[in-house]
């Protein structure tokens, strides 16, 4: 069962901004990673589902509402994260995390305090001398703090974040999706992307360029093997029969990036002299750079 559903939308703010026939859904207790470079579309779309904007064509539902005619009644019942939040510059973190609060009708902070725990922050300092760091700890108390909420929608969640703090998110999300929450984030950290979601839908200058499984996703990636031959002619052999190799003349190294010819190429290279070999598999970044029309060969 599909929770949230986008179906065909447009939204063009000319000179080609904006996002074209958009379609892809979330299920029941899913985690989908919506991704793609800055600008590509991924905050547009977020902002049409949670009812800010209006397409200019298809249309948008989260348990079956319309986004946009029904957006009182759907944002009652989700967390929401946005990329840019727009804080009460004369709030202290803690009253804004009560002013929050009190417009979901929250009578009971416990969750909100687990939560500042968690990402050790001091919510009593004034928010607008607060680093991006800690505003973003603020957000995800906020997006998080409402145990009621069924559903999450996070734009760009651990922006600002440092390491840890990246790694307690993706411990939040797992332990929210074990207990069947359905969650869209769209993010930059393909580590977080690959530990915590079950899809991907992808997008790139405001198209959507595929939906898949994310275990495919990682099946899919390429090798990326660095062969050390014995001298520079038989690097410079063994490079002339895959063209695609990356190979500076007089070196006596080939770089080649190799999905399914793996056998093929091992078995080429045998026929040389190899000194050293190099085997490494595509981070999932290097491998989403292939649907962003930069690098990777199938």
């Amino acid at each position: 069962m599909s929770v949230i559903e986008i179906s065909h939308i447009t939204k063009d703010y000319g000179k080609g901004r904006g996002v074209f026939d958009v379609s892809f859904n979330v299920k029941q207790g899913e985690v989908l990673g919506f991704l793609g470079p800055n600008g590509a579309g991924k905050t547009t779309t977020i902002r049409q589902l949670m009812g800010f904007i209006k397409p200019d064509s298809g249309k948008l539902s989260i348990q079956g509402m319309d986004c946009f005619k029904e957006a009182d009644q759907i944002q009652k019942s989700l967390g929401y994260l946005p990329g840019e939040i727009a804080f009460i510059d004369s709030m202290n973190g803690m009253e804004f995390i009560k002013f929050v609060a009190k417009m979901k009708k929250m009578k009971d902070l416990g969750r909100a305090q687990e939560l500042m725990q968690m990402f050790e922050l001091n919510a009593s300092g004034k928010l607008k001398k607060m680093s991006k760091g800690m505003k973003q700890k603020i957000g995800i108390v906020c997006a998080f703090m409402d145990s009621g909420s069924e559903i999450l929608i996070l734009d760009e969640p651990t922006s600002g974040l440092d390491p840890l703090m990246q790694n307690r998110f993706v411990e939040l999300v797992l332990s929210e999706k074990k207990k069947g929450k359905t969650i869209l984030m769209s993010s930059h950290m393909f580590e977080e992307v690959e530990r915590t979601c079950d899809r991907a839908a992808i997008i790139r200058e405001g198209r959507l360029v595929a939906v898949e499984e994310m275990e495919k996703l990682k099946e899919s990636r390429q090798k990326i093997i660095v062969v050390s031959f014995k001298d520079a002619s038989m690097a410079e052999a063994f490079a002339a029969e895959f063209p695609k190799a990356g190979y500076q003349a007089g070196s006596k190294m080939v770089t080649a990036k190799v999905g399914r010819n793996l056998d093929s190429f091992i078995k080429k290279a045998g026929e040389y002299t190899i000194a050293d070999l190099d085997v490494r598999t595509q981070s999932l970044e290097e491998f989403f750079m292939h649907f962003y029309g930069e690098g990777a060969d199938k």
